[in-house]
């Protein structure tokens, strides 16, 4: 007999929900991830296991919560033309959108803005700071403003 032990309450309840054991809608005490950046190696748009982790988790609670909104913030660092950099920026925003989609949140519920390097988190030399998606949460209304 195998055991598996879960020591973390959101994957817990994530298992529960996709196993049947309970209804998604019972579910009310998934609290939002609290990390909202995520950072990107030199010219990569490609996340490691730890970050799609916590995109899941993003996912699980937006699934839950249908009527919030999140805006992905796709960055790059100065390094390149800013064509490319905005490119590169739209690149990674779109990867994290399509890994909440594909981990359960709607589509309706992600709205995308690529920088390129024009929001520096730290000075402008910081390049691996700069390097990045953030995440923000908004609710019903002013996704819609902005949408619209």
């Amino acid at each position: 007999m195998t055991v598996l032990v879960l020591d973390n309450p959101e994957l817990i309840a994530q298992a529960a929900i996709a196993s049947g054991f309970i209804p998604a809608h019972s579910v009310s005490d998934v609290k939002r991830p609290h990390r909202m950046k995520f950072h990107y190696g030199f010219n990569k748009h490609s996340l490691d296991q730890t970050d799609d982790t916590i995109l899941e988790q993003h996912a699980c609670y937006l699934r839950l919560n249908p009527g919030v909104r999140v805006r992905i913030h796709g960055h790059a660092d100065n390094f390149g033309g800013e064509g490319y950099n905005q490119f590169l920026s739209r690149l990674r925003a779109n990867a994290v959108a399509r890994r909440l989609i594909e981990a359960g949140a709607s589509e309706s519920q992600i709205i995308l803005t690529g920088w390129g390097s024009k929001r520096p988190l730290a000075t402008p030399d910081d390049h691996a700071a700069n390097r990045r998606v953030e995440l923000e949460y908004l609710d019903q209304e002013v996704a819609q403003a902005l949408q619209g």
